[in-house]
């Protein structure tokens, strides 16, 4: 059994937000896979711009919590392009015990409840 990389999770997430981004009629501008390099997606909805800043979450952290310095100034970058900020908190946990890793080709429980704007 091989756990998943940082990168392979966080791609994990980012193919988890991007799938329901798309359904919900986002069209994307720009996406960036790095963790560190912020945001993940830039988007274009009804004429408006949205910054998405997607982080896997790792068991026993909870995936609703975000860096408020971070998300700060984000959300300053995104204001002063006329954009919203929002944030996608990815919880990856192994199905087995949730102590354990998250293992290639195993079983795994996502707890993502959606985008979480930044006011």
């Amino acid at each position: 059994m091989k756990p998943l990389t940082a990168q392979e999770l966080h791609n994990l997430a980012m193919n988890i937000v991007g799938r329901l981004l798309e359904a919900e009629g986002y069209e994307f501008m720009g996406v960036n896979s790095k963790p560190k390099k912020n945001p993940q997606f830039v988007c274009l909805k009804n004429k408006q711009l949205h910054f998405i800043v997607v982080r896997n979450v790792v068991y026993p952290k909870d995936p609703k919590k975000y860096d408020l310095d971070l998300m700060k100034k984000m959300k300053d970058h995104a204001h002063s392009q006329e954009g919203r900020i929002y944030y996608a908190g990815v919880g990856l946990y192994n199905a087995a015990d949730p102590s354990l890793p998250v293992y290639l080709n195993e079983e795994y429980i996502v707890d993502y409840e959606g985008l979480i704007e930044i006011q």
